[in-house]
């Protein structure tokens, strides 16, 4: 990756976040060659365009969206909605994305996209052009993707 972006940063990033805004730890899965989330996962990113362009995207095991939401609203996981569920983990990479944007040179950010997939999703964590961080809690998974584009449309 010719970005500023580095695993640390992405480390901190993803830190900063779930840390000081929600109290929840993340552990940093050590290094592997593949990382799988579970089918039922929900995938969230934003795009960047300008001077650096590309998509941050975080992917998180169902069970850490829905308690990151219970989280954020304040109510019982029980009661959270998949409508819920997405907006939430919308302003979560919304605000990952952001913290990651201040490292980079000048760009815009979309809108997050959310959903979930039904399907399992194994991957390579380090490919060209692609920075990849697996991390867990002890209710699921997270996976945090910067990948630089030099045609992002």
């Amino acid at each position: 990756m010719q970005s500023h972006i580095d695993e640390e940063s992405l480390v901190r990033a993803n830190a900063q976040f779930w840390e000081q805004m929600l109290g929840m730890q993340m552990e940093t899965v050590p290094f592997a060659e593949e990382y799988c989330v579970s089918p039922g996962h929900v995938v969230v990113s934003v795009n960047l365009y300008g001077e650096w362009n590309g998509r941050i995207e975080v992917r998180l095991a169902k069970e850490l969206a829905l308690a990151t939401t219970a989280a954020m609203l304040m109510q019982p996981v029980e009661t959270v909605g998949d409508a819920d569920m997405l907006d939430a983990t919308g302003e979560v990479v919304n605000m990952i994305a952001g913290i990651l944007k201040a490292s980079l040179p000048p760009s815009s950010m979309t809108v997050p996209e959310s959903e979930i997939v039904n399907e399992q999703l194994c991957s390579r964590l380090h490919g060209e052009n692609t920075l990849t961080v697996a991390f867990r809690h002890e209710v699921g998974g997270l996976l945090v993707r910067v990948r630089e584009e030099n045609n992002l449309h």
